[in-house]
């Protein structure tokens, strides 16, 4: 089973299985096709976090496809230059691309086929073309002043007649194709037979990638200045040798038990801690408190967000971060008390042993981040609310990966013309401020939106899931977990069913707001639900119908037969896709 944001990523997972390669194969090749077809939303310049468990594992991996800040991206660097906010747009805003080389890494690992089998997927729809999402060709069409002026590279990739393209136009990236194919080439230099042969191949692509054309390219193009997202012309610092000093790699998932399943999140880099502690802030509640459909259930879970997100702004980070402490028990009773029956206004993190809480700059802004499927705005300088895609796969022996790429939007910085993208945009969620757990450091990761998870049942892999969204992708998860696990509902249920989100905590994106308060909702949520919210002192905002979250999810079942109550039957696997934006896709057989 497969799912993801776009149904050419889904239809070439699934083609991947039926041909008989595993769910990693499948995962890596709809990976590169999701670079191709969602290029608003994710490329190769960018960076993933994924999290897996295959048949013969006793605990879930995390997948660490997140680079680092490079070695000039310095506090002194961006000070000097007059800026208190990593710009949203622009090469000053680049971390190292991470995605590429951690799914090579993936597929070396734990996949079964070479990397041109895998990579011919991408280099088909680069090469001979796709049709651009509704989505991609509204964003082209909301930078095409700057493109046109000034990201004049990314103007001939993205609008070579001279105008953006329609949805449904057949597009192409023949230069994409091209660094594709050299690192097919790269990998054919090797000639060993056997598994040793094969992963000698891919670590021979990994190579050509970190040190050859795309790390010289990027490194040199940015070093030119070009427009960045406060409207200055400014130079990126990113160096080839930044390339080559990143390395994907493993990490021990981040566990905590939920109402009988086991959830499991990447480590606090990421924001999966946050969900891990809302739920654990809910667990002890009524159901009826954990009920999204109903006034006070709405409202608790608004609150528990609320109180996880800022502990996440004050406290998380890559580097050490009390875990245990931020979910220890009387911590958490601690937390749980501040749930009183009308919304909070205030930014409340916790101090944990004793310690305060770091408090990152609050700017306020009274309007919410804007409601829909969580596709970037854009404005004329190249400001973008970020988002990113997914992709869930499950094969036939009990392997199972859920994964979230982004980064390296084709909004983010100029087009390189040799290579057909752009460097992403993650550093915008770091501090200028020192001292701050996620301030701005060289060599250290930015602390990331991207959160996929798995859930597991007697040590079990039974799903995964994820969205795109930003701040709101746990969020959105949060309602179809407590929907599944404490409703009842089946997953496509549960994922079509009314979402909402808070706003009332900083953004990840520049220029790094919050609404004090805020609170988005689908309308379907329905107008008690929605008018308690706001008795409550919610500041609502409306989304329309169906508009928030694009949550996509994998899993399996074990039932017991109906006619031998004691003989299980074969495992059965499913997938749910989100209807929201008319693109995410499951399928399987």
């Amino acid at each position: 089973m497969s799912a993801s944001t776009h149904w050419l990523a889904t239809a070439t997972a699934q083609s991947v299985l039926e041909r008989g390669g595993n769910a990693f194969d499948a995962a890596v090749a709809a990976a590169f096709v999701l670079h191709v077809v969602e290029p608003h939303l994710n490329g190769p310049g960018g960076d993933l976090v994924g999290i897996f468990h295959t048949a013969d594992a006793d605990a879930p991996t995390v997948l660490m496809g997140q680079g680092a800040a490079p070695a000039g991206a310095t506090i002194e660097h961006y000070r000097g230059q007059g800026l208190d906010l990593v710009p949203g747009a622009g090469a000053l805003a680049a971390a190292v691309p991470g995605a590429v080389d951690a799914w090579f890494l993936l597929l070396r690992d734990h996949g079964t086929w070479e990397l041109a089998d895998v990579l011919s997927y991408a280099i088909g729809y680069a090469r001979d073309g796709h049709p651009i999402v509704a989505g991609a060709a509204a964003t082209i069409a909301r930078v095409a002043m700057l493109f046109a002026e000034d990201w004049t590279t990314s103007a001939d990739l993205w609008m070579p007649q001279g105008a953006p393209p329609e949805p449904g136009d057949m597009v192409q990236n023949s230069a994409y194709a091209d660094v594709l194919d050299a690192l097919v080439h790269a990998s054919c230099t090797v000639r060993d037979d056997g598994p040793v042969g094969r992963g000698a191949r891919i670590d021979a692509a990994r190579t050509q990638w970190k040190t050859g054309i795309v790390a010289h390219e990027a490194a040199d193009f940015l070093a030119r200045p070009h427009r960045h997202s406060d409207g200055a012309l400014r130079r990126g610092v990113i160096t080839a040798d930044d390339f080559a000093a990143f390395t994907a790699s493993y990490e021990a998932a981040v566990t905590r038990d939920f109402r009988g399943r086991t959830i499991a999140k990447a480590g606090p880099w990421t924001q999966g801690p946050a969900l891990l502690q809302t739920l654990a802030l809910l667990e002890p509640l009524g159901d009826d408190l954990l009920d999204p459909s109903q006034e006070a259930g709405a409202h608790t879970i608004l609150e528990a967000q609320k109180l996880a997100l800022a502990d996440r702004d004050a406290w998380f980070a890559d580097v050490d971060v009390d875990l245990d402490a931020l979910l220890s028990e009387d911590y958490l009773a601690e937390r749980r008390d501040l749930i009183g029956p009308t919304a909070s206004a205030e930014f409340r993190p916790g101090a944990i042993d004793g310690r305060a809480p770091l408090r990152p700059p609050l700017r306020t802004s009274y309007r919410a981040s804007s409601p829909g499927t969580g596709e970037p705005t854009v404005t004329r300088t190249g400001e973008t609310r970020g988002d990113t895609c997914h992709l869930d796969v499950i094969d036939r022996w009990g392997n199972i990966i859920s994964a979230t790429p982004s980064g390296g939007w084709l909004q983010s910085s100029p087009a390189i013309p040799a290579l057909g993208f752009c460097l992403g945009t993650r550093l915008q969620m770091t501090w200028l401020e020192p001292g701050h757990p996620s301030s701005l450091v060289p060599g250290r990761r930015p602390r990331t939106t991207l959160t996929p998870t798995l859930v597991l049942k007697d040590g079990v892999p039974e799903f995964a899931m994820g969205s795109p969204g930003g701040d709101q992708q746990d969020q959105w998860q949060l309602l179809a977990l407590l929907r599944m696990i404490v409703g009842g509902y089946s997953p496509q249920q549960a994922i079509d069913s009314p979402a909402f989100h808070t706003t009332s905590m900083p953004e990840s994106f520049w220029p790094r707001t919050w609404t004090p308060a805020g609170a988005v909702v689908e309308d379907r949520l329905g107008e008690a639900v929605i008018d308690g919210l706001v008795r409550r002192g919610h500041a609502v905002t409306s989304a329309g119908e169906w508009s928030l979250g694009r949550v996509s999810a994998v899993g399996r079942d074990i039932r017991r037969s109906t006619y031998s109550p004691t003989a299980p039957t074969p495992i059965r696997l499913w997938a749910a896709a989100n209807p929201r934006g008319m693109q995410g896709y499951a399928a399987g057989r």
